[in-house]
């Protein structure tokens, strides 16, 4: 790692990165790889959230409990695995992909790439300048020649209720990185954080209340997607209450159960609650008064992340608030690091749809698969999304269980599968598949719509039997009719 005390103030480099998550690694990688000089600016540990908070830790939590899922289905294996999971060995395993929330691998990687690493907080004082707050309170002042790159991502909102300090609530770092099975866990919530750690600690011996505020789960993928895994987190034990909002809490002592009031009249008590309740940029504290920016907003870029007004400010990631997955902000950092090394050797962009400095997919071909049992996968516009859009599409649902390939990977399969045609122009804008097992279907479904592929060839992408994947056969025969 880079001594910042022997760095000059106003040492220069092509590209300095605020954040080193999995974006701001990635754009100084394809800085680097451009060979432009670089620097990264890391306040916590460098690998970001996703690494040690979100989704590593999530999905080791996440894999037993649907390992088991799937093995209580398959005859002959069933009864071997009735018992409970072994909490201790979930947890280490959680442990161990976290790396014990030490992030001296992931700064080896950056080391070995040739960047630059700095540790403190990065702020904007100017165009092109970032001054850098070590640990120990000293400042040095870095300055870039072609770009500065903030990749700081997003932190959970918890809303301002009555009695929100005393309960100390969790967020989703405490519900990922937790030591302990709470007895009883309120999950405020029903998108994807609250879904899958419903999941997880319900599995884990939690008895779990799921309090929504809207009509159902995962609102913004396709609703029987929420639907079919609502019925699964019931039938696992789980008390989900749609309709009803939080308005304060109670926890008189430190170590006691917490009390929520509900807007019904209601009252649920816990041994912890999880805010699950969206998340907000952090960029509050950045400096970004100095550039003519609001602190606290989100950045709005172009589909090269060059944050709308400047010729020099990158926004890459959850920050620019277009699509927060960490999947991607990679692609978007992809992108951004094309981008600035073109602009730097004064080389013209393709800024076209799907060119190479184009984010498209952000607006096209999102994917996203949930790891609840069963799992829920995206990719692209739902059908009222893409009806709110204007276009003329078809929707085309299939019943998984009807597919060979489920019947023989699960007794008692429940799952649905819907593609959204464009009739137009004869491609598909959307997929959803909700079942076990589908979580790797989804790149088929993500390759078919970045690519644009015409309804007419996908006939001629011919599903290996007995698969799940023959679900794609059976859309395409009932789309045709």
């Amino acid at each position: 790692m880079t001594d910042a005390g022997k760095i000059s103030e106003g040492s220069p480099y092509d590209v300095v990165v605020i954040g080193a998550g999995p974006v701001g690694e990635n754009v100084a990688d394809r800085a680097r790889a451009a060979g432009l000089t670089t620097a990264v600016v890391e306040s916590e540990l460098v690998g970001g959230e996703c690494s040690y908070w979100a989704c590593m830790p999530s999905k080791a939590l996440l894999r037993p409990v649907v390992a088991r899922a799937d093995a209580r289905r398959v005859p002959g294996l069933s009864a071997a695995v009735q018992g409970p999971l072994d909490v201790g060995a979930v947890l280490a395993k959680r442990d161990e992909e976290t790396s014990h929330w030490k992030d001296d691998g992931q700064v080896a990687w950056l080391e070995s790439v040739g960047a630059d690493v700095y540790r403190g907080t990065g702020r904007l004082t100017g165009p092109r300048e970032v001054t850098v707050t070590a640990p120990d309170g000293t400042e040095h002042r870095l300055t870039a020649r072609h770009a500065v790159a903030v990749s700081t991502g997003t932190r959970a909102v918890v809303p301002a209720l009555p009695g929100i300090e005393e309960a100390r609530p969790w967020t989703s770092r405490e519900a990922t990185s937790a030591k302990e099975v709470p007895g009883r866990l309120v999950v405020v919530g029903g998108g994807v954080v609250g879904v899958e750690m419903a999941t997880a600690w319900q599995a884990l011996g939690s008895q779990v209340t799921l309090l929504i505020r809207g009509g159902g789960l995962l609102p913004r993928m396709e609703p029987f997607a929420g639907e079919l895994v609502a019925e699964a987190l019931t039938e696992a034990g789980a008390t989900i209450r749609t309709g009803v909002s939080v308005t304060a809490l109670h926890r008189p002592a430190p170590d006691g159960p917490v009390t929520v009031d509900l807007d019904d009249g209601g009252r649920v008590e816990a041994d912890e609650i999880l805010f699950a309740t969206g998340r907000a940029p952090r960029t509050d504290d950045l400096g970004l008064e100095t550039v003519g920016l609001e602190p606290g907003s989100w950045l709005t870029v172009d589909d090269s992340c060059l944050v709308e007004g400047t010729d020099w400010l990158y926004a890459v990631g959850d920050v620019n608030h277009r699509a927060l997955l960490t999947h991607q902000g990679k692609y978007q950092a992809r992108i951004a690091g094309a981008a600035i090394a073109a602009r730097a050797g004064e080389t013209p962009l393709d800024t076209a749809p799907w060119g190479a400095h184009a984010a498209t997919a952000d607006h096209a071909a999102v994917p996203q698969v949930v790891f609840t049992d069963p799992e829920a996968a995206s990719v692209g516009l739902t059908l009222a999304e893409a009806e709110r859009a204007g276009h003329r599409v078809r929707a085309v649902d299939y019943d998984l269980a009807s597919v060979a390939g489920s019947g023989l990977y699960a007794d008692g399969y429940r799952g649905r599968a819907r593609m959204i045609v464009d009739l137009d122009r004869d491609i598909l804008l959307g997929v959803t598949f909700v079942g076990p097992g589908i979580g790797e279907l989804l790149h088929s479904a993500t390759v078919a719509v970045a690519g644009e592929v015409p309804v007419a060839r996908l006939w001629h992408a011919v599903p290996a039997y007995p698969t799940i994947s023959e679900v794609w056969l059976r859309l395409l025969e009932t789309f045709r009719g």
